[in-house]
């Protein structure tokens, strides 16, 4: 099934889509970034949803750092956003969903369209123009 997919990936992705791939890349690049200079801010974001854990915010901001760089290079593309799809689940339904969908300086349709975009690339791959595509159409 998996052949599958990736022989209808391979015909069917426009350039553009290469761009998409990179703009969510260094989103997820960006926003870890930001949980990095910020970690206080996200632990007690993780508390206000009762996760207490201390480490699930260094795991957190490490996902988001190297899933981001995988996405952006097109490397492990599928792998990186299904690690990322249940951090962004969790982020539209616990924390988003809780601190109000049009409150204020709400996220939300921010992490949703990046979990939208986590789903799609999942699916589609990284494309042509990807690691992916070089290192199987190379194979050494």
């Amino acid at each position: 099934m998996l052949h599958n997919i990736e022989k209808w990936s391979a015909s069917h992705h426009p350039r553009w889509l290469v761009l998409l791939r990179v703009a969510l890349g260094i989103c997820l690049f960006l926003k870890g970034i930001s949980f990095m200079s910020n970690s206080v801010d996200l632990q007690s974001l993780l508390t206000e949803t009762l996760v207490t854990s201390p480490s699930l915010s260094i795991i957190i901001t490490w996902l988001h750092l190297l899933c981001g760089f995988l996405i952006i290079a097109g490397l492990f593309t599928r792998w990186a956003a299904l690690l990322m799809i249940p951090i962004l689940t969790g982020a539209v339904i616990f924390v988003n969903v809780q601190r109000g969908i049009l409150a204020p300086g709400s996220e939300f349709g921010f992490s949703l369209a990046v979990l939208l975009m986590l789903i799609f690339f999942f699916i589609e791959g990284g494309g042509p123009m990807s690691l992916d595509s070089y290192f199987r159409k190379n194979p050494k």
